[in-house]
């Protein structure tokens, strides 16, 4: 209420010559106005957004990875990410949402969770791991991202997503206005890979103790990770997965401890059925090709034309500085990681987070398959 009433009270002064009704009438619609959106807030703040309205979200955020990727047009493989990912979420605390899992046609290696059930990952990362422990890992992590909201909450909680009276319909839920814009909020958040350290964490160890659950190994996680820091040995940049995610010894040391201190049993890598399906290998680092504008273009609005080159590049600068997020920066998590964190951002505003602004396919259409009952009920006799 302090904001509001340095309005009013500059109002008053600026409209001091006014006739007094005039002045009263309108600090009185300032004042209505203000209280609408303080309410407005309060309301958005306490709100539960429903599963209707979570994968709403969800659907849109990725259409976004799949107009901005591609879909990989192989119905083979998509199907066995999908009866993997389903084994996990079936183990999850919500296996009764409707999970899609889509391969992103492109080199980057990434992978990528929106509300409501939507787990993406990509041709290049598939490529990079070489077992199905390891794709379990790295599906349990993402599945993880969704089960505990974590999307949604960020979200919420992002101080530059305001909602004014329009958020809520007459029936009192989300209009398509609000659904619309908490999306694109979300997307970026998604992108961008900006999930707090604790979120990342959770994710990590929940991630992996599904994936013991249902049989398989639970470091799988920690070997994609291990994976993803050799390939950037040769970078001053952070990358992709390791760019926008917490140190990564830590994590594998907190993978090592909560294997030992959980006695996390899985033993299962199903190395031989990974590699008779996944038939690629991902691309280094260096052979990736990115897209003109990088993330920038895409998260801030695709460059116009007409504008100024110069222009342009200086606001790019300044994004980073701006940005108040909600990833570790935005926490409060201060001294080296932050500083990392930041460089990385900024490294992405230049477009130079090569697994993230890898170049994507030209086909956007989602390949669709179905896992019968009896096709995951086989599917689980070979976790061995």
């Amino acid at each position: 209420m302090k904001a509001a009433a340095f309005v009013l009270a500059t109002v008053f002064l600026a409209g001091a010559a006014a006739p007094a009704r005039a002045q009263l009438g309108g600090l009185g619609k300032l004042k209505g106005a203000a209280d609408k959106a303080v309410n407005a807030k309060q309301k958005f703040d306490d709100y539960n957004i429903t599963d209707k309205e979570e994968r709403q979200l969800g659907d849109q955020v990725s259409l976004q990875l799949r107009e901005r990727f591609g879909v990989y047009q192989d119905a083979k493989v998509t199907k066995y990410v999908a009866l993997v990912g389903t084994v996990i979420a079936q183990a999850s605390t919500r296996p009764s949402l409707d999970w899609q899992f889509i391969v992103l046609d492109t080199d980057g290696v990434n992978a990528y969770a929106a509300p409501g059930g939507l787990i993406h990952i990509t041709r290049g990362l598939l490529g990079l791991m070489k077992n199905e422990g390891e794709l379990a890992g790295v599906l349990g992590h993402e599945i993880t991202h969704v089960t505990e909201k974590h999307t949604v909450n960020a979200i919420k909680r992002e101080k530059s997503v305001t909602m004014g009276g329009e958020a809520f319909g007459s029936a009192g839920g989300l209009t398509q206005e609000a659904i619309a814009k908490l999306s694109a909020a979300a997307f970026n958040k998604v992108f961008r890979g900006e999930f707090s350290q604790g979120d990342e964490n959770e994710s990590d160890k929940i991630g992996a103790q599904m994936a013991s659950k249902v049989g398989y190994i639970p470091q799988g996680i920690a070997d994609v990770l291990k994976k993803i820091q050799a390939r950037n040995a040769d970078r001053q940049d952070r990358n992709g997965m390791f760019a926008s995610h917490p140190s990564i010894k830590e994590r594998i040391e907190n993978n090592e401890k909560l294997i030992k201190s959980e006695k996390l049993a899985g033993k299962a890598t199903a190395e031989a059925r990974y590699k008779s399906t996944i038939t690629f290998d991902a691309k280094p680092v260096t052979e990736i090709a990115t897209t003109e504008d990088g993330a920038a273009g895409l998260a801030s609005g695709d460059k116009k034309k007409g504008d100024d080159p110069k222009a342009t590049d200086e606001k790019k600068a300044e994004e980073p500085k701006k940005k108040g997020g909600i990833g570790i920066p935005g926490m409060g998590g201060g001294g080296k990681q932050q500083a990392s964190q930041q460089q990385a951002s900024s490294a992405g505003a230049r477009g130079g987070v090569p697994d993230r602004d890898a170049k994507g396919g030209p086909n956007k259409s989602a390949v669709g398959v179905k896992v019968t009952a009896a096709e995951l009920e086989a599917f689980k006799k070979g976790i061995a």
